[in-house]
Protein backbone atom coordinates (compact mmCIF):
# COMPACT_ATOMS: atom_id res chain seq x y z
CA UNK A 1 0.00 0.00 0.00
CA UNK A 2 1.21 3.90 -0.69
CA UNK A 3 1.25 4.05 3.31
CA UNK A 4 3.73 1.61 3.76
CA UNK A 5 4.67 0.12 7.06
CA UNK A 6 2.85 3.01 8.80
CA UNK A 7 -0.39 1.81 8.75
CA UNK A 8 0.02 0.22 12.10
CA UNK A 9 2.54 2.44 13.60
CA UNK A 10 1.25 3.86 17.41
CA UNK A 11 2.86 6.43 19.09
CA UNK A 12 1.91 6.92 22.81
CA UNK A 13 1.52 9.94 24.98
CA UNK A 14 4.57 8.96 27.31
CA UNK A 15 6.94 9.07 24.04
CA UNK A 16 5.31 12.87 22.73
CA UNK A 17 6.03 13.59 26.24
CA UNK A 18 9.29 12.58 26.31
CA UNK A 19 10.35 14.62 23.07
CA UNK A 20 9.40 17.82 24.89
CA UNK A 21 11.20 16.68 28.31
CA UNK A 22 14.14 15.62 25.97
CA UNK A 23 13.71 18.87 23.94
CA UNK A 24 13.64 16.41 20.87
CA UNK A 25 11.26 18.53 18.96
CA UNK A 26 13.06 19.35 16.03
CA UNK A 27 8.72 19.89 14.32
CA UNK A 28 8.75 23.15 16.44
CA UNK A 29 9.76 26.42 14.33
CA UNK A 30 11.02 29.14 16.22
CA UNK A 31 9.64 31.27 12.98
CA UNK A 32 5.86 31.53 11.39
CA UNK A 33 5.14 28.89 8.82
CA UNK A 34 5.50 30.81 5.73
CA UNK A 35 2.68 28.47 4.51
CA UNK A 36 0.43 30.37 6.98
CA UNK A 37 1.67 33.58 5.96
CA UNK A 38 1.36 32.63 2.18
CA UNK A 39 -2.35 31.33 2.85
CA UNK A 40 -4.03 33.64 5.40
CA UNK A 41 -6.71 35.38 3.16
CA UNK A 42 -7.95 32.13 2.61
CA UNK A 43 -7.89 31.09 6.41
CA UNK A 44 -9.51 34.59 7.36
CA UNK A 45 -12.11 34.95 3.98
CA UNK A 46 -12.15 38.63 5.11
CA UNK A 47 -13.01 38.57 8.53
CA UNK A 48 -11.69 39.59 11.75
CA UNK A 49 -12.02 38.47 15.44
CA UNK A 50 -12.06 34.72 14.47
CA UNK A 51 -11.84 32.01 17.12
CA UNK A 52 -8.98 30.13 15.36
CA UNK A 53 -7.81 26.32 16.30
CA UNK A 54 -5.06 24.74 16.79
CA UNK A 55 -4.45 20.76 17.20
CA UNK A 56 -2.15 19.32 18.98
CA UNK A 57 -0.13 23.23 19.19
CA UNK A 58 3.00 22.54 21.25
CA UNK A 59 4.09 25.88 21.78
CA UNK A 60 3.42 27.29 18.10
CA UNK A 61 4.44 31.17 17.66
CA UNK A 62 1.45 31.43 15.11
CA UNK A 63 -0.65 31.72 17.87
CA UNK A 64 0.77 34.68 19.15
CA UNK A 65 0.75 36.25 15.85
CA UNK A 66 -2.97 35.43 15.30
CA UNK A 67 -4.15 37.19 18.55
CA UNK A 68 -1.95 40.24 17.55
CA UNK A 69 -3.93 40.60 15.17
CA UNK A 70 -7.48 40.45 16.84
CA UNK A 71 -8.03 36.92 16.83
CA UNK A 72 -8.81 34.72 19.78
CA UNK A 73 -6.92 31.43 19.69
CA UNK A 74 -7.94 27.85 21.36
CA UNK A 75 -5.27 25.02 21.45
CA UNK A 76 -5.08 21.49 22.68
CA UNK A 77 -1.48 19.75 23.50
CA UNK A 78 -0.54 17.06 25.96
CA UNK A 79 2.77 18.74 27.40
CA UNK A 80 1.88 21.05 29.79
CA UNK A 81 5.80 21.68 29.69
CA UNK A 82 5.33 22.73 25.92
CA UNK A 83 2.39 25.01 27.32
CA UNK A 84 3.99 26.84 29.82
CA UNK A 85 6.96 27.64 27.45
CA UNK A 86 4.50 29.51 24.79
CA UNK A 87 3.25 31.87 27.38
CA UNK A 88 7.30 32.32 28.92
CA UNK A 89 8.84 32.59 25.84
CA UNK A 90 6.31 35.24 24.39
CA UNK A 91 6.06 37.07 28.62
CA UNK A 92 2.23 36.50 28.57
CA UNK A 93 0.66 36.31 32.15
CA UNK A 94 -1.77 33.35 32.41
CA UNK A 95 -3.66 31.68 34.86
CA UNK A 96 -4.15 27.82 34.88
CA UNK A 97 -7.26 26.14 35.68
CA UNK A 98 -8.83 22.75 35.86
CA UNK A 99 -11.55 21.48 33.35
CA UNK A 100 -14.35 20.07 35.31
CA UNK A 101 -15.26 18.09 32.47
CA UNK A 102 -12.11 16.25 31.86
CA UNK A 103 -10.26 14.03 34.50
CA UNK A 104 -6.89 15.60 35.08
CA UNK A 105 -7.45 18.11 32.27
CA UNK A 106 -6.07 21.87 32.86
CA UNK A 107 -6.58 24.80 30.64
CA UNK A 108 -4.19 27.60 30.38
CA UNK A 109 -5.56 31.27 29.55
CA UNK A 110 -3.30 34.82 28.71
CA UNK A 111 -5.13 37.11 31.21
CA UNK A 112 -5.93 39.31 28.35
CA UNK A 113 -8.65 36.00 27.43
CA UNK A 114 -7.67 35.95 23.49
CA UNK A 115 -5.35 32.42 24.23
CA UNK A 116 -6.99 29.07 25.81
CA UNK A 117 -4.55 26.25 25.85
CA UNK A 118 -6.30 23.29 26.88
CA UNK A 119 -3.55 20.26 28.71
CA UNK A 120 -5.73 17.10 27.26
CA UNK A 121 -5.57 14.67 24.85
CA UNK A 122 -7.28 15.61 22.01
CA UNK A 123 -9.64 13.06 21.49
CA UNK A 124 -11.17 14.49 25.33
CA UNK A 125 -12.53 17.82 23.97
CA UNK A 126 -15.88 17.98 22.27
CA UNK A 127 -17.75 21.05 21.29
CA UNK A 128 -19.56 21.31 24.64
CA UNK A 129 -16.11 22.19 26.23
CA UNK A 130 -14.55 24.47 23.26
CA UNK A 131 -17.05 25.28 21.09
CA UNK A 132 -16.98 26.02 17.48
CA UNK A 133 -14.21 27.66 15.30
CA UNK A 134 -13.87 29.88 12.34
CA UNK A 135 -10.88 28.40 11.50
CA UNK A 136 -8.06 25.83 11.80
CA UNK A 137 -4.23 25.33 11.57
CA UNK A 138 -3.60 22.18 11.14
CA UNK A 139 0.26 22.66 10.77
CA UNK A 140 1.44 19.15 12.73
CA UNK A 141 -1.51 17.17 14.10
CA UNK A 142 -2.94 15.24 11.24
CA UNK A 143 0.60 14.48 10.29
CA UNK A 144 1.08 13.08 14.12
CA UNK A 145 -2.29 11.57 14.96
CA UNK A 146 -1.62 7.32 14.99
CA UNK A 147 -2.82 6.52 11.11
CA UNK A 148 -5.69 4.32 13.57
CA UNK A 149 -6.49 7.21 15.01
CA UNK A 150 -7.08 9.40 11.55
CA UNK A 151 -10.83 8.74 11.32
CA UNK A 152 -11.29 9.97 15.00
CA UNK A 153 -9.45 12.58 14.31
CA UNK A 154 -11.27 13.63 10.91
CA UNK A 155 -14.72 13.42 12.90
CA UNK A 156 -13.52 15.54 16.00
CA UNK A 157 -12.22 18.33 13.75
CA UNK A 158 -15.63 18.31 11.85
CA UNK A 159 -17.55 18.51 14.87
CA UNK A 160 -15.47 21.50 16.01
CA UNK A 161 -16.13 24.20 13.08
CA UNK A 162 -18.34 26.22 12.18
CA UNK A 163 -20.07 25.52 8.72
CA UNK A 164 -18.42 28.62 6.65
CA UNK A 165 -15.08 27.66 8.46
CA UNK A 166 -11.84 27.70 6.28
CA UNK A 167 -9.62 24.96 7.22
CA UNK A 168 -5.40 24.93 6.47
CA UNK A 169 -4.04 21.54 6.72
CA UNK A 170 -0.41 20.97 6.36
CA UNK A 171 1.22 17.64 4.57
CA UNK A 172 4.74 16.21 4.07
CA UNK A 173 4.96 13.91 1.13
CA UNK A 174 7.91 11.40 1.26
CA UNK A 175 8.21 7.44 0.59
CA UNK A 176 6.53 6.32 3.77
CA UNK A 177 8.29 2.76 3.36
CA UNK A 178 11.76 5.04 4.08
CA UNK A 179 10.77 6.58 6.95
CA UNK A 180 8.20 5.23 10.23
CA UNK A 181 6.94 8.45 11.07
CA UNK A 182 5.66 10.90 12.76
CA UNK A 183 5.25 12.90 10.56
CA UNK A 184 3.38 10.11 8.90
CA UNK A 185 2.60 10.26 5.16
CA UNK A 186 -1.28 11.11 4.45
CA UNK A 187 -1.78 10.83 1.01
CA UNK A 188 -4.35 13.40 -0.83
CA UNK A 189 -7.05 10.35 -1.48
CA UNK A 190 -7.08 9.89 2.15
CA UNK A 191 -7.54 13.39 3.02
CA UNK A 192 -10.54 13.59 0.79
CA UNK A 193 -12.28 10.51 2.51
CA UNK A 194 -11.85 12.09 5.77
CA UNK A 195 -12.40 15.20 5.31
CA UNK A 196 -14.65 15.41 1.71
Amino acid sequence: SDVGSQKDRVVTEEEWLEKWEMGNIGFHKEEGHPLLQKYLDVLLNGRSGLRIFFPLCGKAVEMKWLTDMGHSVVGVEISEQAVKEFFSEHSLPYCEEPVTEISGAKVFQSTSGNISLYCCSIYDLSSSIVGKFDGVWDRGALVAVNPCDRQRYASLMISLVEKNSSYLLVTVSYDPNKHKGPPFYVPESEIKSLFG
